[in-house]
């Protein structure tokens, strides 16, 4: 199938999965993930329909929106270094992955010197794994309420990564817990800080993370295939 009807398939999965829930489909956004998708891909899936794109590479982000112009949102949901953020804040609508405190003060300083206040989400070692990114549990809210002094950032939600299964059903306690923890963030009503986004879910088990809250699913190959197909 081509990239618009297998766009037009998730979107469709997307709205299913929120009615399943008792929610409006139009709260939960695409982010369609262009990792390593070569830019006539890219621009078909935009004229299919996506609006959010979403890169893990600063350098591989910049490339596309010189080459595309401005006809989507861009989102970094990929980690980012602190040396990379003055580069990722001139390109990026949404940053899903701050996962400490030195990389929240650097988002803002250079937020500052570009004139804008930068949207982010805070990413949840929501399993503890050693090897993936993300602040510790017990740790986020710390975390929430430090970047929330800070005057050229937003905080807007929370961002997590299951651990890998073949079965979508296992990651459902994850995606609860991290909607359970955005809640009691939510609850200390901190200044400046919105926690609106969950930031969960990709191709294997994003209609579990649309039932348990997800505001923005985060899929790539489902739209365009496995990695290198199709060039």
């Amino acid at each position: 199938m081509s990239i618009s009807d297998n766009l037009k398939i998730i979107m469709d999965r997307i709205a299913v999965a929120a009615r399943r829930a008792g929610r409006d489909p139009s709260s939960v956004k695409l982010v369609t993930v262009t990792k390593t998708i070569d830019i006539e891909r890219v621009r078909e899936a935009v004229a299919a329909g996506a609006v959010i794109l979403g890169e893990n590479r600063v350098q591989e982000a910049k490339e596309k929106i010189e080459a595309l112009g401005p006809v989507a949102s861009w989102h970094l949901i990929g980690r980012l270094q602190t040396n990379k953020a003055k580069y990722a804040v001139r390109l990026f609508s949404l940053i899903h992955s701050v996962d400490t405190m030195d990389l929240a003060r650097e988002i803002d300083k250079q937020a500052a010197k570009s004139g804008k206040v930068q949207d982010l989400l805070i990413e949840v070692n929501i399993a503890g794994e050693a090897s993936k990114s993300g602040v510790p549990v017990a740790e986020a809210g710390d975390l929430v309420r430090a970047a929330a002094k800070f005057r050229n950032i937003s905080v807007k939600g929370l961002m997590a990564m299951p651990p890998y299964s073949e079965d979508p059903e296992d990651s459902r306690q994850y995606f609860k817990r991290l909607r359970e923890l955005s809640g009691s963030i939510a609850s200390e009503n901190i200044p400046g800080v919105s926690m609106h986004e969950l930031s969960m879910g990709m191709s294997g088990d994003f209609e579990v993370a649309v039932e348990e809250g997800a505001t923005m699913v985060r899929v790539g190959t489902a739209i365009f295939g496995e990695r290198g197909a199709g060039k």
